[in-house]
């Protein structure tokens, strides 16, 4: 009897809906619960520049030996110019430092338990509302964790006055994690000129932002998503950066992520690496090396970085393709209703609007997918599935 004490696990709501989704028996059922893009044949796509890449190790048969904790020498400083652009001053002058992590969520738990170590009075504050394993990773350190103003249901828009009103309000050395671009759960982000006022109170309030980018390339472009990210290290700001590849390379499984530290010195950013190897290796002590011979590769090889690069406008340009119709449709069934945000919010989420009671009824009657909150992965939807859901949606806001 010596674990019965412990409280059953009620599971994560957004995989244990999508289990629900693979018992349901009905044929023309729609998943657009799970944050995985999909082709428009319904299928997760194997990138021709991973293949290839993939192809290029297997060839080379080199032994498998551990990779140091801070990962693989190749693919960080790739990671820090695709972030930062190859002539950013803070990469010039040596102040970034780079973790290859377990995927961006490793990345996120490596820096909770720094931050937890070394900044030990500095709350956390996320956004209303945010990834639901953004609260859990830093309370998971025994990091307190807050909210701040974020989206308005309203206008399927954003509340960047109350948000500001909050962040000026916030002690010193206050950590705001901020998502750089295609938010999730809302798909609602910053406009430019909101992130340069943004940096500015940043400033003002030395707080230490903490930036998640898991969907770089499905807003308006790889380049165009790392905005954000550039403007902070332009203004000599310090602050953590945790990066994915699941999404825009399609290798879920493979756990291809990054942490990055902008720092005020090269000095400074020893010691940050230093101690985050050190974090890394009370944890899982180095992380994957075929992940890391993907992304080396694909981001250093110019030919399969132009291959690549195409692949992400092709799914960002479908996923848009997917608003659009949803928007049409949608309008012509509810010609009185404002579904515009459709339209406004980027990358791969969208808050519908649906209360959780509607939810229920997409998922019951029409056996559409979706999170309670109305989130919806408007990558699940393809050319076979996206008017049949858009009436589904209008049956139900009816």
């Amino acid at each position: 009897m010596m674990f019965s004490h412990l409280e059953p696990y009620a599971g994560d709501p957004i995989l244990s809906l999508n289990e629900a989704f693979q018992a349901d028996p009905r044929p023309d059922k729609v998943n657009l619960s799970i944050g995985i893009y999909f082709d428009d044949a319904g299928r997760i796509p194997v990138l021709d520049c991973v293949r290839d890449a993939e192809a290029q190790m297997l060839v080379a048969n080199a032994p498998k030996p551990y990779l140091p904790m801070e990962g693989s020498a190749a693919m960080r400083a790739e990671v820090q110019k695709l972030l930062f652009g190859a002539d950013s001053a803070a990469l010039r002058d040596g102040r970034i430092a780079t973790l290859q992590t377990v995927g961006s969520s490793g990345g996120l738990k490596v820096g909770a338990d720094f931050l937890k170590r070394w900044l030990p009075g500095s709350g956390v504050w996320v956004s209303d509302p945010s990834w639901d394993n953004h609260r859990a990773m830093f309370e998971g350190a025994g990091v307190a964790v807050h909210p701040y103003p974020y989206y308005d249901a309203a206008t399927g828009g954003l509340r960047f006055d109350a948000m500001c009103e909050t962040l000026r309000s916030l002690p010193p050395k206050s950590v705001v994690l901020l998502h750089a671009c295609c938010h999730n759960p809302t798909g609602v982000d910053l406009s430019r000129e909101q992130w340069q006022a943004l940096v500015a109170i940043v400033r003002e309030r030395e707080l230490l932002p903490y930036l998640d980018i898991a969907y770089q390339g499905y807003g308006d472009g790889i380049t165009e998503d790392a905005y954000a990210i550039r403007l902070f290290a332009d203004a000599g700001q310090s602050f953590f950066v945790a990066n994915s590849f699941s999404k825009s390379m399609s290798v879920y499984g493979e756990r291809a992520g990054a942490l990055s530290v902008v720092c005020a010195s090269a000095a400074e950013a020893d010691l940050v690496l230093g101690q985050m190897k050190a974090t890394v290796r009370r944890n899982y002590s180095s992380p994957a090396i075929h992940a890391a011979g993907i992304v080396g590769r694909v981001l250093g090889d110019p030919a399969l970085r132009q291959a690549w690069e195409a692949d992400v406008a092709a799914m960002r340009e479908r996923i848009l393709a997917m608003r659009q119709r949803l928007h049409a449709v949608l309008g012509q069934r509810l010609p009185g209703r404002d579904f515009g945000y459709f339209l406004t919010q980027r990358g791969m989420f969208s808050y519908t609007g649906l209360s959780p009671a509607q939810v229920d009824r997409l998922r019951d009657e029409f056996g559409v997918y979706l999170v309670r909150s109305g989130r919806m992965c408007v990558a699940g939807l393809n050319s076979g599935n996206v008017e049949r859901t858009a009436e589904a949606m209008a049956a139900v806001l009816a």
